[in-house]
């Protein structure tokens, strides 16, 4: 009797389990559809704004405000691109949820963006600060979660050779 019934309760579960991951993958196929229109809508603002301002000669792309601004756009880009590519992971079922040095590693693009956009004059010492520690927080984290994983995967390879059945 219990025997049965924990076998109905481990179906359930797992009835239960892929209604989630379907879920999952409609709501990240639904997040990637709306990011990608957002890239489009955004690359051809880029270009259309790139290539009328060097027609007309309003964009002077060695005028540093400008550089800030059109690189600025750039990094936003691949940012979205990134993570759209993270969850492509998740509607083609390779992962099952996002992984959180992915979105560390976004975290930190979006900093690096954020350096490279920023206005150093009106820019205050403690802004600059916060956002150094932040990116050093970040830094670590993953730096930290990078040496677990490495760490992980050789003793999964020491493993894996001291076992005469994987040979």
């Amino acid at each position: 009797m219990g025997k049965r019934w924990l076998d109905r309760r481990q179906q359930h579960e797992g009835v239960l389990l892929t209604v989630y991951q379907r879920f999952e993958s409609l709501v990240a196929l639904l997040l990637t559809i709306v990011i990608s229109v957002v890239i489009v809508v955004a690359l051809y603002r880029l270009v259309v704004g790139i290539l009328t301002g060097l027609v007309f000669g309003v964009l002077d792309p060695l005028e540093h405000k400008v550089f800030q601004e059109v690189f600025g756009q750039i990094m936003t880009l691949l940012i979205a691109l990134e993570f759209n590519h993270t969850l492509q992971h998740v509607v083609t079922r390779e992962q099952s949820i996002i992984q959180i040095k992915i979105v560390i590693l976004i975290a930190l693009l979006t900093l690096a963006r954020k350096f490279i956009i920023l206005d150093f004059e009106t820019t205050s010492f403690e802004q600059l600060l916060g956002l150094a520690a932040v990116t050093l927080a970040l830094g670590i984290t993953y730096w930290l979660m990078r040496e677990r994983d490495d760490r992980l995967l050789r003793a999964t390879r020491m493993l894996r050779r001291d076992d005469p059945e994987s040979t």
